[in-house]
């Protein structure tokens, strides 16, 4: 087997994912290809990995004008740009998927997640929610059924609208359910939620413009024909897995089965079965036996070292289950104790610190590590690009993490 050492995989993930000096992303649209699919749990972490991907990275290959080497007159992606493409081009949809998380996807992609990952969970979804309205003397199946179509009746009606007004137009909507009977924090809830849960796990509807600024999670519904005139295509699941999963080796190559079963959330027998489709190469990833395409082994190129800063759930430090060769030792600083990822600063294909958003607007940093003085000087050239970018907004990630808590306190 051919032997990928971290240095080439360093550059490829650069490369790959929009953040080496010359391979800044024309578009939104495709920044998100570049990595596949954006994190949207956290709303401003679309806008921010979009920036980072958009924007011409700060290299310091001359470590004497590290500071002076700022962009070509490429200018990244404003949010203007980054909402015209999820909410006018629609370019992007916002739709549940891997690990059962949100995210922003390039929108020839989405009956791909639909069919290989989102179909499974809105299916469990809805057997317990049956079971729940069912054990409460509610309804039963068929009248949830009803109520959905009654919801998707609406919505068509209004064009775009959120689960308020929808309750309005739809009353049964608004049928309470008594949840945690007996324990102290009992309490009725609205199904409002569940139906529209259901509706778009099972691709019939799609979250839209915010009501809010950029940073916004209150969104309002629209019909999934907005984005696809014909709706959701219809995938066979074993052709959407393999077709998902060769997009993760595009992109996150070389990585692991381990990798792809944490990435994706599917079982080992449901990896196997893709990679099985796909028939991937072997390499050698320091003793590890590491996967790429079949015709992606040959040795990449090398990739300027380039400052990023990326936001909290970016998609490039959530990429791989084993972090080592680009995390090294600063995960317990940069990650809270679920898993999640705070925001990063980046260099050379590695992570080397942290950063975070004040209450005065100030981007502020912390390295990890000695980085020198020529690229400590390139890092706060990018802070302060950042702060200029971000504007008046106030970015606080959705997971707060240590280092980002010391940062702003």
């Amino acid at each position: 087997m051919r032997k990928i050492g971290v240095v080439e995989r360093r550059a490829r993930l650069a490369l790959r994912h929009h953040l080496a000096p010359g391979a800044a992303a024309a578009d939104p649209a495709e920044a998100a290809r570049g990595v596949v699919a954006l994190h949207s749990t956290d709303p401003a972490s679309v806008f921010l990995s979009l920036h980072a991907r958009t924007a011409p990275a700060l290299a310091t290959s001359d470590p004497s004008s590290a500071a002076k080497r700022a962009p070509t007159g490429r200018t990244p992606s404003s949010v203007a740009d980054i909402e015209h493409a999820l909410y006018e081009e629609r370019s992007l949809v916002r739709m549940l998927g891997m690990r059962r998380t949100m995210f922003v996807v390039p929108v020839e992609l989405a009956p791909i997640i639909q069919a290989s990952t989102t179909n499974a969970v809105a299916a469990a979804q809805r057997r317990r929610y049956t079971q729940i309205i069912t054990d409460a003397g509610v309804g039963d199946g068929a009248w949830l059924k009803e109520v959905e179509e009654g919801a998707v009746r609406a919505l068509a009606a209004r064009g775009e609208a959120t689960g308020a007004e929808l309750s309005a137009d739809e009353p049964r909507l608004r049928t309470q359910v008594l949840m945690a009977r007996g324990k102290a924090y009992e309490g009725k809830v609205n199904i409002t939620t569940w139906v529209l849960f259901l509706l778009a796990a099972e691709g019939r509807i799609v979250r839209g413009r915010p009501r809010g600024s950029w940073v916004s999670s209150q969104y309002r519904w629209s019909p999934i024909e907005v984005w696809l005139p014909g709706g959701m295509a219809e995938v066979p699941v074993e052709e959407a897995r393999a077709e998902l999963v060769r997009r993760w080796l595009a992109a996150y190559g070389p990585g692991t089965a381990a990798d792809i079963k944490w990435w994706t959330g599917w079982t080992a027998g449901q990896v196997k079965q893709a990679l099985a489709a796909i028939q991937p190469a072997e390499v050698d990833l320091g003793g590890t036996t590491g996967l790429v395409l079949p015709d992606d082994a040959e040795p990449a190129a090398a990739a300027e070292p380039a400052v990023s800063l990326l936001p909290a759930l970016d998609p490039t430090p959530m990429g791989w289950q084993e972090r080592s060769w680009y995390l090294g030792g600063h995960g317990p600083a940069l990650f809270d104790r679920s898993g999640n990822v705070g925001p990063t600063v980046w260099w050379d294909g590695r992570i080397v610190g942290g950063w975070a958003q004040r209450s005065s607007g100030e981007v502020v940093f912390r390295l990890l590590e000695d980085v020198g003085r020529d690229v400590t000087v390139a890092v706060e050239a990018s802070a302060g690009r950042l702060t200029e970018w971000i504007g008046s907004v106030r970015v606080t990630p959705r997971f707060r993490t240590p280092l980002e808590r010391e940062l702003v306190a």
